[in-house]
C-alpha cells in the first residue's frame, strides 16, 4: 500500500478535473471503476477509483482518490493498493507507488 496526503487551496472543480485527466491519461490500462460526488452544505466530496492492469508482474492495482472541499481549502488523499503476488507473501513490484506518484506530481505541477 502507498498513500499521499496533501493540503492545499484553488478551485475544487478544477482540480478533480486535473487529477481526474492526468490519471486516466497516464497509461493506456488505467480505467475508472467508479466515482462518487458528494454534498453537504459548502463541503464537496469527490471519490474516485481506478484500476490499472500491470504487465511486468501480471496484476491489477488500484488507486483510490478523495478530494474534500469547503470553500478553497482542499485535501487530497490517494490509496494505492493490490499490485502484489503471491498468496502468502506480498511481493510488490511498486504499482501502488506508481499510481500514487501520479497524483502526486500532478498536484506538484500545478500552480497552487
Amino acid at each position: 500500500m502507498a498513500k499521499y496526503e496533501k493540503k492545499i487551496k484553488g478551485d475544487f472543480q478544477k482540480i478533480l478535473s486535473t487529477l481526474h485527466n492526468e490519471i486516466l491519461n497516464s497509461g493506456f490500462s488505467m480505467d475508472l471503476v467508479d466515482e462518487s460526488n458528494l454534498n453537504l452544505n459548502n463541503v464537496k466530496v469527490g471519490v474516485r477509483v481506478y484500476d490499472k492492469y500491470f504487465m511486468r508482474n501480471g496484476n491489477r492495482a488500484s488507486l483510490s482518490l478523495t478530494v474534500v472541499s469547503e470553500d478553497d481549502n482542499i485535501i487530497i488523499s490517494a490509496i494505492g493498493a493490490g499490485g502484489g503476488s503471491g498468496v502468502l507473501f506480498n511481493f510488490s513490484l511498486g504499482a501502488e507507488s506508481d499510481m500514487v506518484y501520479i497524483v502526486e506530481n500532478c498536484v506538484n505541477k500545478m500552480n497552487l
